[in-house]
């Protein structure tokens, strides 16, 4: 006896218009806020050998003028990215049925995983303004590895970022830095699904949110409103108070670099942990990497913090805070430690 399966449901212009609507959104905004700069910057950093200052070398000596005078130079440097990925990450709740995105990245393994990683690559955001897309990702039920490698991809294998560490610090920084990235994004993002207790999506529940997609007619400017609002509530007032903690302790936290600071695990790991926790724009390791360097820091410490700086932070970290356990968020930070140290005594070794 053949068993009856239910009929595909017939999906008109009035479902297809949302997704292309997000793909035209994520299309203009990305090319305005990334594409275009990048491009251009890159050719600044192949004639100069250089992308610009570090931003913590302004020399705040009192955390009250640190914490604002580094949130001034750090917001007005994010901000359009910020505004863009909050938008994104309620658009996404919208505007993609959720039954694609459950059978993209739904299931825990190593296929969601990859995809949420490749699906970062267009992005090349930082690691604050990657978070409120990956929560609301999450809040799809998609899976906690590809949430992770989505988050961590983007500012980690930033295809933009490589270039200009070749041009500014040398192709062999970049080559570190990507194959320490993959092991970093698809490392890490497995291990946490594993300690989050993955879900398998069966595909009768497929079906069943297929179809809920469907008959879902609640005007769509209310369901945009309530989830960007939610969006926001949950991630942006932490971020600007922890931003703003993060600029007055920079004070302590990056002490005078000088011939000291050699390859010792003495640096290397304060600099890891240090690094995972800071706070940076995208792309804003480099310059500081190349300072320090130029005033005596080793390789090793270089290292660790190229890997570190940009990966997490202690910000995105409570962005989403309400969209994976605290184990998952933990384990994430204590790992991307581990990658940089590791990485920074092979890099000590190799370059």
């Amino acid at each position: 006896m053949s068993s009856i399966s239910p009929a595909t449901p017939t999906r008109g212009w009035s479902f297809w218009w949302k997704p292309l609507l997000f793909l035209l959104v994520a299309g203009i905004g990305l090319y305005y806020v990334k594409w275009s700069p990048y491009y251009f910057k890159a050719f600044v950093a192949a004639d100069n050998h250089s992308i610009g200052a570090s931003i913590l070398n302004d020399n705040q000596g009192e955390p009250v003028a640190a914490a604002l005078a580094y949130a001034k130079v750090y917001f007005l440097a994010i901000w359009k990215a910020a505004v863009l990925a909050v938008i994104l990450g309620s658009l996404i709740q919208v505007l993609i049925p959720r039954d694609w995105l459950l059978r993209l990245f739904g299931k825990a393994g190593l296929g969601s995983t990859l995809r949420g990683g490749l699906f970062a690559l267009p992005g090349m955001m930082c690691t604050c303004c990657a978070a409120p897309v990956a929560a609301g990702m999450r809040r799809q039920k998609v899976s906690v590895g590809a949430a992770l490698a989505f988050w961590i991809a983007n500012p980690v294998l930033n295809p933009a970022t490589l270039v200009f560490m070749g041009f500014v610090l040398g192709w062999g920084f970049s080559a570190l830095r990507l194959v320490a990235g993959i092991v970093l994004v698809v490392g890490v993002s497995l291990i946490a699904q594993r300690i989050s207790r993955p879900e398998s999506i069966p595909e009768a529940a497929l079906d069943a949110v297929s179809q809920a997609s469907l008959v879902d007619e609640q005007n769509f400017f209310s369901r945009w409103g309530r989830t960007l609002w939610q969006l926001f509530w949950n991630t942006i007032p932490v971020y600007l108070l922890a931003v703003l903690l993060l600029g007055a302790a920079r004070v302590w936290l990056f002490p005078h670099v000088d011939g000291a600071m050699s390859d010792s695990l003495m640096w290397l790991v304060p600099l890891a942990i240090i690094g995972t926790l800071f706070v940076i724009p995208t792309a804003a390791e480099i310059p500081i990497v190349q300072t320090m360097m130029a005033l005596g820091m080793g390789t090793a410490p270089a290292v660790a913090l190229l890997m570190t700086l940009p990966s997490v932070s202690l910000p995105s970290l409570l962005m989403l805070r309400k969209d994976f356990d605290a184990r998952v968020l933990v384990s994430v930070a204590l790992m991307t430690m581990l990658v940089g140290v590791l990485s920074g005594l092979v890099g000590m070794w190799l370059l």
